[in-house]
């Protein structure tokens, strides 16, 4: 028997919050963007600029609790609501000493930074009273972002160094420079997340059970119509690949193991997701809230868990 998850944020709910990151995210960032353009050309640094962009990730981390409570809050699983219960005094304190042990580590901390902020957001999240657990260890995260990021983003700098001003005036190399950081990047995207699910909840233990290459073979694939089809493929893309690892989340105990899955519908869901992306970019993004909520309610709305070992 199948139990459904549900979604019930609305956009009139999320659209005060998202306002103000419109305000002092969104439209900073395109200053910031504006001003490194124009730095490029003349040649003459700033130094405000760095701080400025300091500055607007520290605040999207802090509008951001406001979004993941708010999401959080309006997710269901089987009728029963996702409570919340992590305080903003708290999220705040993480978030501007992880930034300033980064910085001071020159982003060795930052793993642990990562760990502090999804143990925060997991262990504060319940269903019934009963609390997830949060099981990822920074260290094995240090090594899968030294890895399988920063190293292979430094050699290919060091091999495409000499051509990388020419990303400035070649559209064609500047794509085919993003394609293959995109490419070499698939490790990373899968071990990162196969390191966040892993969680526990009650005396089960939710994970991912996939194989390295088979799951990278399919993010490759995926990534590559995207590219072939200039970024119309997405949507489909991000669903299939949703569908794919929500079959290989698996929750288990002793006794019984549950299996996640997602209803896709290539066609319609792809038609209704691209319906909504156009209305947001037609709005500048005013629209956005209301997308976000009725695609998380469709996606959500089909993704299921089931029964699949019982004794």
């Amino acid at each position: 028997m199948k139990k459904y998850f549900d979604f019930t944020l609305t956009g009139k709910k999320f659209l005060p919050i998202w306002l103000i990151f419109y305000i002092l995210i969104i439209m900073p960032y395109a200053f910031y963007y504006k001003s490194l353009t124009g730095q490029a050309q003349s040649g003459n640094p700033n130094p405000m600029i760095g701080f400025l962009f300091l500055g607007i990730m520290i605040i999207a981390f802090l509008i951001s609790y406001y979004i993941l409570k708010l999401t959080i809050e309006n997710v269901k699983y089987n009728n029963n609501k996702i409570d919340f219960n992590g305080k903003f005094s708290i999220f705040l304190g993480k978030v501007l000493l992880g930034f300033l042990l980064s910085i001071v580590t020159l982003t060795i901390y930052m793993a642990w930074f990562i760990r502090d902020i999804t143990r925060f957001v997991v262990n504060n999240s319940s269903i019934e009273g009963t609390r997830f657990e949060f099981k990822g260890k920074g260290g094995i995260l240090f090594l899968i972002l030294i890895l399988s990021l920063f190293a292979p983003i430094i050699v290919l700098s060091l091999v495409m160094g000499k051509h990388l001003i020419a990303l400035n005036q070649n559209f064609l190399y500047t794509l085919m420079y993003q394609g293959i950081v995109m490419i070499i990047m698939i490790p990373y995207m899968y071990l990162m997340y196969k390191w966040m699910i892993d969680i526990k909840y009650k005396d089960y233990h939710i994970k991912w059970k996939t194989d390295f290459f088979e799951s990278c073979g399919k993010i490759l694939v995926e990534i590559l119509l995207i590219m072939i089809t200039v970024g119309i493929y997405m949507p489909l893309a991000y669903l299939k690949l949703f569908k794919y690892f929500s079959e290989r989340t698996i929750a288990e105990k002793a006794d019984s193991s549950l299996q996640f899955g997602y209803e896709l519908d290539s066609k319609n869901d792809f038609l209704f997701i691209w319906g909504q992306l156009l209305l947001t970019i037609i709005t500048l993004g005013i629209y956005y809230p209301w997308a976000y909520a009725k695609i998380g309610k469709r996606i959500l709305g089909k993704t299921y868990v089931t029964i699949i070992n019982a004794a």
